[in-house]
């Protein structure tokens, strides 16, 4: 059963290489080079080059000298990517969504550092053995287009009406990180697993069919392709600068309070990692006050340490989106243990 979360993108899709990869297990010459790869949930990267990830990594490439390789994907294809190359590693810093940052250490694939800054992070947004730690806090979601349909709908039963037939889609969850959490959100709304199921059955009549991308169902939402899709508040919040038609809401469940719970962006460095010291540098640069205070202004996201407070016009736009909003706090212990059994009863209730 899922409890009550924490504060934290999204999780989704296609890989994108944006650098050949070089590095070699861990050799003492691959140690020496001046670069840190990085595998990362996608959503902090700016389709124009003007993402979170675009700033911070020229910066630390300024500072350091240390190239940033790049490589992007859904929450749970780096953490699987990153579990086949185990015996030959590849990555150095791991960045992705719950439940899959707790699936990594679970897996192995994070070895304990504390970044500086962390001990400005809320505990509940951080690993317990140093595993991990968030370094951009971010919610769930929905994204609705604001030309077609200007009222976002306010409950999970409105989608089921047949206005939204083939007009909606979410990511795959066990796939995309967003995708997961919809199946996270839907058990906590309907009071577990079996009625979440069974609301998400019925909802198969309308749904396009699965993605593996969330980032790629916001263009469609865009142009009204779909009117509905899941998403991330960060995410979706960047790409509204260039995707006007793009509002952002909350399902609640019937008449009660619109919910959402945190997906913070959360990074690990490697076990193994073959430029270790460099991913720690890189650590600890995306935790620094000054990466921390453009969060908002550049990234559109919220700050992982309690200590940034940002006031620009993008932290005070976010704050009011989650105005009304009850914030729960999911198991994740839980879904860490039985993500699995999950994803098979919504495969089972969807025929996906």
């Amino acid at each position: 059963m899922l409890t009550h979360a924490k504060p934290v993108a999204a999780l989704t899709g296609a890989l994108v290489l944006a650098a050949s990869l070089t590095a070699c297990g861990g050799s003492s010459a691959a140690s020496d080079e001046k670069v840190v790869t990085v595998y990362s949930a996608d959503g902090l990267k700016g389709e124009a080059g003007d993402g979170w990830y675009d700033k911070v990594f020229a910066d630390f490439e300024k500072q350091t000298g240390i190239k940033v390789k790049y490589v992007e994907g859904g929450s749970g294809e780096m953490v699987q990517r990153a579990l086949r190359e185990k015996s030959n590693t590849q990555a150095d810093v791991l960045v992705t969504l719950p439940p899959f940052i707790q699936q990594a250490g679970s897996k192995g694939l994070l070895q304990a550092y504390a970044p500086q800054g962390s001990d400005r992070v809320d505990g509940a947004d951080k690993a317990p053995d140093g595993t991990w730690t968030s370094i951009v806090n971010n919610y769930f979601g929905f994204i609705h287009n604001k030309k077609e349909l200007p009222t976002a709908p306010k409950s999970w039963e409105e989608l089921l009406d047949a206005t939204y037939k083939d007009r909606l889609q979410y990511s795959t969850p066990g796939v995309a990180g967003d995708g997961t959490a919809v199946l996270i959100k839907a058990m906590h709304d309907f009071g577990g697993r079996e009625p979440a199921m069974e609301y998400l059955k019925k909802l198969q009549a309308n749904n396009v069919g699965p993605s593996s991308s969330t980032s790629k169902l916001a263009p469609k939402v865009d142009k009204g392709e779909l009117l509905v899709a899941n998403g991330d508040v960060q995410m979706n919040f960047a790409q509204s600068k260039s995707m006007p038609n793009l509002g952002i809401w909350f399902p609640a469940k019937g008449d009660g309070k619109p919910t959402t719970f945190a997906l913070p962006y959360a990074a690990g460095l490697v076990n193994k990692a073959p430029h270790a010291e460099n991913g720690k540098k890189l650590l600890d640069f995306l935790l620094s006050e000054g990466a921390q205070r453009e969060v908002s202004a550049v990234g559109g996201g919220f700050p992982a340490r309690k200590d940034v407070k940002p006031t620009d016009a993008n932290a005070l736009a976010l704050g009011k989106l989650l105005e009304g909003v009850e914030v729960f706090e999911p198991d994740w212990a839980d879904i860490d243990e039985n993500l699995t059994a999950y994803v098979d009863a919504w495969k089972s209730a969807t025929g996906s």
